[in-house]
């Protein structure tokens, strides 16, 4: 049988525990929150950083279009214009042919930059699903870990007993120390 005073502090080391692994929950829930909350967020930075690649990359396939199709123009006119000076002949096919060989380098090395522009786009996205990822594990590692900070009902049961325990041992006339 146990005295008052170890009854006492075991009661109030239990209360502590029991006060402590509420507090720990209370923080464990307020992390998760915060984590719900950054996840949300994160997703949102995503979604806008990943809209606003798609918009850059469509504008610049427009303008690309655009510039082919000012070039198209060009070679035409040129090509009209060597036509429409009435000369036939080898150098005049041979100047046709020049003009026609440039808009083809021109059309190609558009065509290229696309595809250059394209793989960046997509190197873009991917980077930002991963910083996306590495946000959610962040936040996902920080409520694991506010969690598994909370004490068991079984510590905090075992931290009271141990407390009136102590108490017990202390005590001077405690039955132990009984003659």
């Amino acid at each position: 049988m146990c005295s008052v005073p170890a009854a006492i502090s075991g009661g109030l080391g239990l209360f502590q525990g029991l006060a402590m692994r509420s507090a720990a929950k209370q923080r464990a829930r307020a992390t998760f929150e915060a984590e719900k909350q950054g996840v949300a967020s994160a997703e949102d930075n995503k979604r806008n950083k990943q809209l606003a690649l798609a918009e850059q990359s469509q504008a610049k396939k427009a303008q690309e279009s655009q510039n082919v199709f000012a070039k198209n123009i060009e070679n035409l006119q040129a090509t009209a214009t060597l036509l429409s000076t009435g000369k036939v002949g080898n150098t005049i096919n041979l100047l046709v042919m020049d003009q026609a060989r440039k808009a083809g380098n021109y059309r190609e090395s558009v065509r290229q930059t696309l595809e250059s522009f394209a793989r960046q786009y997509d190197r873009n996205i991917q980077s930002t699903e991963s910083e996306y990822q590495n946000i959610r594990n962040r936040l996902s590692a920080n409520t694991i870990e506010a969690y598994s900070k909370v004490p068991s009902v079984g510590e905090a049961l075992l931290g009271g007993v141990t407390s009136g325990f102590n108490t017990e041992l202390g005590m001077e006339d405690n039955i132990f120390n009984r003659a």
